[in-house]
């Protein structure tokens, strides 16, 4: 190969989010393992019943991770020394809810998990549904903007480029979550849920990706 250059193009995009994913933690602990796996399948059950019946698919709630492990306490005894005490057996059972961003229907889901006995912990994060169409933009983006950059060093250079030689891309997943967090405690999340629903407009999403390319210098 002869003369060459090398150019990095980084395409930028700010996209609005269109899609709500709502992260549930449910836990059980008890001493006979028979029954925490009783108690795990009973909460479930009782969660898809109740987003059942606000219009949800059985199938629409999708597990993430499931865990059973013993869990032990640091206790201090009479003599003041600590020592591990068996807790019990605890089943985590992690899940997804993902529908189109609708604030009304985000405080039905919230409304549906606080009445269903269940006591989740949840987290709710904002981000796209059409990941492909924003990746395919960016690249678009990226090359446009080393191509830009590659005229322009030849042109002050004097050069002429030839053609394409190599084209580096990392392939690394992009993060297409906002910023926008929507967050309460455990105490109040009850109280949230059977409150108005508050109109909220998370951030945009703010997401680049780079490729670097290499041109032949006639």
């Amino acid at each position: 190969m002869g003369r060459t250059l090398t150019v990095k193009g980084i395409g930028k995009i700010s996209v609005k989010p269109d899609y709500t994913v709502v992260s549930i933690s449910l836990k059980v602990l008890n001493k006979v393992y028979d029954d925490a796996m009783e108690k795990a399948g009973i909460q479930i059950e009782a969660l898809r019943e109740a987003l059942c019946a606000i219009g949800f698919e059985k199938q629409d709630l999708k597990t993430t991770g499931f865990n059973v492990h013993s869990r032990y306490n640091n206790e201090r005894d009479k003599n003041g020394n600590y020592k591990n005490v068996f807790a019990g057996f605890e089943c985590i059972h992690q899940l997804k809810l993902e529908f189109d961003f609708d604030m009304k229907k985000l405080a039905l889901v919230l409304s549906a998990l606080s009445t269903s006995s269940t006591e989740p912990e949840i987290s709710i994060k904002f981000t796209v549904k059409d990941k492909s169409a924003v990746c395919e933009e960016l690249l678009r983006n990226a090359v446009c903007t080393a191509e830009q950059k590659a005229k322009l060093l030849a042109s002050a250079s004097g050069v002429t480029l030839g053609d394409i030689a190599s084209i580096d891309y990392n392939w690394d997943e992009l993060d297409f979550i906002s910023p926008t967090r929507y967050e309460a405690s455990n105490d109040c999340f009850a109280l949230k849920a059977s409150a108005r629903s508050i109109d909220i407009e998370p951030d945009d999403i703010s997401v680049s990706d780079s490729v670097t390319i290499i041109w032949e210098i006639k």
